[in-house]
């Protein structure tokens, strides 16, 4: 059995493999310190089990597993993390995980699930695995006919006649990235979500164009149109990308001997538009944050909310805002509400519970701990000192 370990921290992935490979020496551990090595993973090795954890940089376990799940149907997912918040778990189980383990991992129960797990694989029956496997070549080899296809070269002596049969009528959807960086992460994202999207709305698939564009090809059902996919995309998109992207729809094609021209106009009016998604603006999206904190710091400003707010990965968002204010983000906010508590408590008519509330803390106590630390005295002995000065 080959499994993978996903976590930014080195102790945690070796101590899971010790574990592991102590029970049964017969099993293949791969290791990955981030998402984007996890994806190359699955991309360059037959995994069958993917053990990962929850919070890390640059995108959470959850959204691994969404990301891959589609187009890794077959593989396990171990969920592990160090929160014990009903949500996670609630997201790893819709996402069809096989268990959510909190660390620090007990030894027993892992080798445990890991045994579960394998007997599960094996009884599956290896005609399933090798149809999977077929399904899976022609659907490469689809692609690249179409590839090459949209961009007008010659595809040989292929008989089209059967993509022409199921897709009589269809709609070209495309995908443009601009960077100068790396974006085989970014690629694999937008496939995986275009995929799921294109299956959800009707029937086709995706294919890379080039190395920042994919074309995807939609046969849409009745009641939905490509406006609603398109704009499902991008949301999705917003989410997850950290580099501009534009979306192009066709309009619907019925003579397949279209495509390729149609792709070079889509191309070309990528080059007029503006991106639909541009992070170089990322010093704006921090300003709005800083202003919507700001104007709501009494109410929840759990960075999850705050980040949809500017439709920002939380974690990306975090260190984002790290680098534009110089603080972390728990940091600002904590010294932005006890700020604010310093000018109510002038007001010698509010209670101390009161001033808590106005600021965003439901318990006293812990509002009576943070000013504490932060400034050497509780909210009463600065209200006294308040008195003593004036």
């Amino acid at each position: 059995m080959n499994i993978l370990i996903v976590d930014d921290e080195h102790i945690i992935r070796e101590g899971i493999k010790r574990t592991i490979s102590h029970h049964d020496s017969g099993h293949t551990i791969l290791l990955a310190a981030s998402p984007e090595e996890a994806m190359a993973a699955l991309r360059s090795h037959p995994v069958d089990v993917v053990l990962t954890d929850i919070l890390m940089p640059g995108m959470t376990g959850l959204e691994l597993m969404s990301l891959s799940r589609n187009r890794y149907p077959h593989v396990k997912w171990i969920v592990v993390s160090a929160h014990s918040e009903f949500s996670y778990a609630q997201e790893a189980v819709r996402l069809g995980a096989k268990d959510y383990l909190l660390k620090p991992i007990g030894k027993e129960r892992l080798v445990e699930l890991v045994e579960s797990v394998s007997e599960e694989l094996a009884r599956e029956s290896a005609l399933n695995k090798e149809a999977n496997l077929w399904k899976s070549n022609l659907k490469y080899l689809r692609e690249a006919v179409f590839q090459r296809w949209a961009s007008g070269l010659d595809t040989g002596k292929l008989d089209l006649h059967e993509f022409i049969k199921h897709f009589p009528k269809f709609h070209l959807i495309m995908v443009k990235m601009d960077s100068d960086k790396n974006v085989h992460l970014e690629h694999y994202i937008i496939e995986n979500v275009l995929s799921e999207l294109i299956e959800l709305h009707g029937a086709g698939f995706v294919a890379s164009y080039d190395n920042q564009s994919l074309l995807g090809l939609v046969r849409l059902e009745s009641g939905t149109t490509m406006e609603v996919l398109a704009d499902a995309l991008k949301a999705h998109l917003k989410r997850y990308l950290k580099v501009p992207f534009q979306v192009m729809v066709s309009d619907l094609i019925s003579d397949y001997r279209r495509v390729p021209d149609k792709v070079r106009e889509m191309r070309q009016d990528c080059a007029l538009r503006d991106y639909d998604h541009d992070v170089r603006g990322s010093d704006k999206a921090i300003e709005i944050a800083l202003q919507y904190i700001r104007t709501h710091y009494h109410d929840d400003l759990s960075l999850e909310k705050v980040a949809a707010v500017v439709f920002l990965n939380p974690v990306y968002f975090s260190q984002l805002f790290k680098q534009k204010t110089g603080q972390g983000y728990k940091e600002y906010v904590t010294h932005l509400r006890m700020e604010q508590s310093k000018g109510l408590l002038q007001n010698s008519q509010l209670k101390l519970a009161d001033v808590a509330e106005r600021i965003g803390y439901g318990d006293m106590r812990h509002y009576t701990q943070v000013f504490r630390k932060k400034y050497g005295m509780t909210p009463t002995e600065y209200r006294n000192l308040l008195k003593e000065t004036n």
